[in-house]
């Protein structure tokens, strides 16, 4: 892979800044605890399907006693319509069982502690952090790994966590919250996996895989 300089850098975070300035977490949430929750349900499903079956979770399980204590099928029943359900219940039942029994009640606030947590890996970890502690983190889901790779700032082949420590090296600290965000819209709404927006992206002379 060609060394990326400092002005390529620069052009992508100005490109993707001007088509989404606003770029911020679009998971639904009133606590720590909810937006927990709601990432762990993100998992290969859309952020708008979390956002229909949270209200109603989040109304019965305000607390990781209620959701350590709560019955797995009423669990499943709430979210059933989301992919992978069936594991992501028990997965949230079992993680409200861990805080409260290991953690006091309280979600933990270090990389570390939260990996340790059932159904959460180091996306959703990356997630929470940065979302309610806004510590730098940068998050590699599908969408940041498949815009890494077609902006050449990371192969195809490489791992979520290779990703995420290329974009680290690349990209300065202050803004990997924000760059997180904006490489999420840009690979969501526009950069998309089958049909982007490859004709009218500013981007297109720096694209490694462009599909005209």
């Amino acid at each position: 892979m060609a060394k990326i300089t400092k002005e390529v850098i620069d052009v992508i975070y100005k490109e993707i800044s001007t088509l989404f300035p606003e770029a911020h977490c679009e998971l639904n949430y009133d606590s720590d605890l909810h937006l927990l929750m709601a990432i762990m349900l993100s998992a290969q499903t859309t952020d708008a399907s979390v956002n229909r079956v949270t209200p109603a979770l989040f109304a019965q399980y305000r607390t990781t006693s209620d959701l350590a204590h709560g019955k797995l099928e009423d669990i499943e029943s709430i979210i059933k319509y989301l992919g992978l359900y069936k594991n992501k219940a028990r997965n949230l039942k079992a993680m409200g069982l861990m805080i409260l029994n290991i953690y006091d009640g309280k979600i933990p606030k270090t990389q570390e502690e939260l990996e340790s947590l059932p159904g959460v890996g180091r996306k959703t970890a990356n997630v929470f952090l940065s979302e309610w502690h806004k510590i730098p983190r940068i998050a590699v889901d599908t969408h940041v790994k498949r815009v890494s790779h077609r902006l050449g700032l990371a192969l195809e082949s490489d791992s979520p966590e290779k990703v995420e420590a290329k974009l680290m090296k690349l990209f300065p600290e202050e803004i990997w919250i924000e760059l997180h965000h904006k490489l999420i819209f840009f690979g969501r709404y526009f950069c998309k996996a089958k049909k982007p927006e490859c004709k009218k992206c500013p981007l297109l002379p720096i694209c490694k895989k462009p599909i005209l």
